[in-house]
Formats: C-alpha cells, structure tokens, sequence
C-alpha cells in the first residue's frame, strides 16, 4: 500500500516509532490552548471571569425593581396556592366519584337473579363491529349472543 495517508506507516526521519493517536491528541491540545490564549475568550490577568472583556459588571438592581421582583413573587406564591386548592379539590371530587362508581360496579356483579345472566353478558361484549379492534371475526360469537339474549334457552 503504497497510498495509505500516513496512517499505517511509522515516522521515517525520527527512527522510533510514534504512536498517531498520541500525535493527534498532542496537536489538538497545542490548538485548544491557542484558542483560549486569544483575545476576548478567556480572562486575562487582572480580570474576572464574570465579566467579558471590555465591558462593565451589571448595575444592582434598584429599589423599584426590588418592589416589583417582591410583588411578583408574592402574586406567584399566592397563585401557585389556588392552584393547590384547585388541584386538591378536583382530586378529591374524582376519588368520590371513583369510589360511587366502583361500588355501583361490585353491587351489579354480585346481583344474582335468575334470567339476567345473558344481560350481563351482553353488558361485557361490545356488539359494535365498527370500535372493535380486533383482529380475530368474532361476528358469528356476536350473533349467537344476540340470538340467546333475545330467546333465552329452556331449560
């Protein structure tokens, strides 16, 4: 391989072998530490670090603004307030709510009277072809559900 850009073949003018990895590194080393040394990137002596070059550290805030931050901090403070009186209320209407409902639930299912079981099996099947996403045909188990719930069995 004659054209292998200096990557496989060792360093002919120094005798030993240098390692191109350790070479690379080196030189984005040299690089980065040009970088920082330039102008306007890093503090120079004499200078802190917070402020860039050239320019002056920030005014204080003044008195007005100090009125104005405290005011605002108490508007948030009162409003995220409401917003936990809110939010403590909606989750205590839904745990009611969730708590009807689910004692509703347990009473029908342990009704037990004679004649209503295809009712309740008819309550558990979704009869509508179109919201089912299934992807088995369940049409003919739909039908005969129908037909037994219209004409019960004899016994």
């Amino acid at each position: 391989m004659a054209d292998d850009f200096g990557f496989f073949s060792s360093s002919e003018g120094a005798g030993a072998e240098e390692d191109p990895a350790a070479a690379f590194l080196a030189q984005q080393e040299s690089e980065i530490a040009g970088i920082e040394n330039d102008e306007g990137f890093g503090p120079t002596d004499g200078e802190s670090a917070a402020a860039p070059a050239g320019q002056a550290a920030p005014p204080e805030p003044d008195a007005a603004s100090k009125v104005t931050e405290q005011e605002w901090r108490e508007k948030a403070k009162k409003d995220l307030e409401e917003w936990n009186l809110r939010q403590n209320e909606q989750m205590e209407k839904n745990r009611a709510n969730n708590r009807a409902s689910e004692e509703a639930f347990l009473k029908e299912s342990k009704e037990e009277t004679p004649g209503s079981e295809w009712e309740k099996v008819a309550q558990l099947c979704d009869f509508n072809p179109k919201s089912s996403k299934q992807s088995k045909d369940v049409s003919r188990m739909r039908s005969v559900l129908i037909s037994l719930k219209q004409t019960p069995l004899s016994r």
